[in-house]
């Protein structure tokens, strides 16, 4: 016989911590529907967010580096499998259920706009008189209206639990906004970890395509990141000399082990410091207990403004974000005066929400390359 949802919710209860979020104690959805009989409503959350299509235009926008410019630099959906990665393993070590943190990690970015955070920034100015834009409230938005998959429902009808763990989602890249009614302090462990793993992981993967595009050196980094230098030292006395590639990985993946072991031996401190013992507890708790230790924090501080100063604000990097965002800008405004050019579910939201927040929706759901084809068809310039 197949194991059934109520035995694998049975599982849980029996394996996870008395605060993890069990799926059998789900808010459930906003769209009632019947329950699965072989999943639990995370599983059945995962598998909608993999199956978007949101999800699967995140191959073809940027994390650092313009799409198409590198065959193995990031794009935003390796990213994404990236952080669900990281963050599934960080969930399991803690006792914390698996699929919501999955889920979370999934969907964390199904709202980004093309080419990155510039792009998001272009965004939320033009925006600035008509709700602004931000990737995080956008994904919530994804997943809540923009969607086109149920007869029944727009959106994807996840459960609150992964809709709440979206709308609190805040990295160092980020900042805070309205949270859309989901008033607790905090959000869930399982959200908590989704959002350090994000940290961790375009800190560490963004390091290493900074070294495969020749922007950043090993040596640079002996000489300026703390971390980078001691994780080398360790490859080399632990495992000798080795091939260029090789190297780097291992130098990253130790640097990765090294944040994920913070990150676990620090928040079962935390944990046990607050006596939290319910999810409610958790949520009604005054700060986040999924953390980098104070030195660890302190170290990645220098990392990140490592990070900034020699490749986010490179001049390769800069100069060619600088052009894509004024393209977008330019698609926009064209959009604006010309809205018959927009998609159909977009025209359609104009009379209810306002040409400003249909032509956005239709922007931010936009690959880099599309927004780079449309300009091209509407000014017949290339970029």
């Amino acid at each position: 016989m197949p194991r059934t949802r109520k035995e694998l919710e049975n599982l849980e209860r029996q394996t996870l911590a008395s605060y993890a979020q069990m799926s059998g104690d789900s808010r459930g959805r906003t769209h009632k529907e019947p329950l699965s009989p072989w999943r639990t409503e995370y599983q059945r959350d995962r598998d909608r967010v993999i199956h978007s299509r949101a999800f699967r235009r995140l191959e073809y926008k940027t994390q650092v580096f313009l799409n198409g410019t590198g065959d193995h630099l990031r794009t935003r959906l390796t990213h994404t499998i990236e952080v669900a990665a990281i963050a599934r393993g960080i969930a399991r070590a803690l006792k914390l259920n698996e699929d919501l943190t999955e889920t979370i990690a999934l969907a964390h970015d199904l709202g980004h706009s093309p080419f990155g955070h510039r792009g998001e920034h272009v965004l939320d100015r033009l925006m600035k008189d008509h709700g602004g834009f931000e990737h995080n409230r956008q994904s919530l938005r994804v997943v809540d209206e923009l969607e086109q998959k149920y007869p029944s429902f727009n959106g994807l009808n996840l459960s609150w639990e992964v809709r709440e763990g979206l709308v609190k989602h805040f990295t160092a890249y980020d900042h805070p906004g309205k949270r859309a009614g989901f008033d607790a302090k905090n959000s869930s462990l399982e959200a908590q970890v989704a959002n350090l793993a994000d940290e961790i992981t375009y800190y560490s993967h963004d390091l290493d395509d900074g070294l495969d595009a020749k922007l950043l050196s090993e040596d640079d980094l002996n000489s300026n990141v703390t971390v980078w230098r001691d994780a080398a030292k360790k490859v080399k006395r632990e495992q000798g000399a080795l091939p260029d590639e090789c190297r780097r990985y291992a130098i990253i993946r130790m640097m990765i082990d090294g944040q994920v072991r913070d990150v676990v031996e620090t928040t079962e401190k935390m944990i046990a410091a607050a006596g939290v013992e319910t999810v409610d507890d958790v949520r009604l708790h005054a700060r986040a207990l999924v953390q980098y230790s104070p030195a660890r924090r302190k170290l990645n501080l220098e990392m990140r403004k490592y990070l900034y100063q020699n490749l986010y604000f490179s001049e390769q990097v800069d100069e060619a974000n600088t052009r894509a965002v004024r393209i977008l800008e330019q698609v926009f405004r064209f959009y604006l005066a010309h809205p018959k050019e927009i998609g159909e579910q977009s025209r359609k939201r104009i009379r209810r929400e306002g040409m400003h927040r249909a032509v956005c929706d239709y922007i931010a759901g936009m690959t880099d390359r599309y927004v780079i084809r449309e300009h091209e068809r509407f000014f017949a310039v290339k970029f």
